[in-house]
């Protein structure tokens, strides 16, 4: 399917021949929850601990007889019933990770991108130029009715361009590699160079 690209002064830059396979997908809330799921899985730290009945610090001392007290037998004070006591089957440091193969990711990917083109929340820029200027960048996103938006580069990103929209609210920039579903789709707008298509397509390919 064809697609229009502009400039980032907001004037037409030509067309671009988008590849069905990759963008023309129906898309698919199920294989989408998947991979953004196995995402935020990874990135979980996982750093959360209880302390069990065998952790905590308190003596070992059977708290008081076992008859003749009229209340129920009790041998430790660390027993998960008494305050301060051990938590029961608490969570523990551990990883939150699990696999998806290398296909299914790939897959995703194409539906997030099929998703945007679907929305029509794609737009085709020549390139990512910029003099390194915030202000005049910053003046242009505001023009395009950029609110918060994802700018997807070829295989790298212009050095000059990274600078001035490193102190931009709301606008990223990702290499082609660094292109991932949650990025995309936790976007309004997604932002795609003709170089970023190229190598979009070799890497779906």
């Amino acid at each position: 399917m064809k697609a229009e690209a502009i400039n980032l002064d907001g004037k037409s830059a030509g067309s671009v021949e988008l590849n069905d396979a990759i963008f023309g997908l129906e898309a698919r809330a199920d294989i989408l929850h998947r991979v953004v799921r196995w995402q935020r899985n990874n990135a979980q730290a996982g750093t959360h601990s209880t302390l069990g009945r065998s952790e905590v610090s308190y003596s070992t001392k059977k708290i008081y007889r076992q008859k003749g007290t009229g209340g129920a037998r009790h041998g430790s004070k660390k027993a998960p019933i008494f305050r301060h006591g051990g938590v029961y089957k608490g969570p523990v440091p551990r990883s939150h990770a699990h696999d998806l193969t290398k296909k299914f990711r790939a897959l995703g990917l194409k539906h997030a991108l099929s998703a945007k083109a679907q929305a029509g929340e794609l737009v085709i820029i020549d390139a990512a130029l910029s003099e390194g200027k915030t202000s005049a960048l910053a003046k242009m996103v505001k023009n395009l009715g950029w609110k918060r938006a994802l700018i997807i580069d070829g295989a790298s990103v212009n050095e000059s361009f990274a600078q001035a929209a490193r102190n931009i609210e709301g606008l990223d920039i990702l290499p082609t590699m660094g292109a991932n579903v949650y990025d995309i789709l936790k976007r309004d707008t997604l932002v795609i160079t003709k170089a970023g298509i190229e190598a979009l397509e070799a890497r779906l390919k």
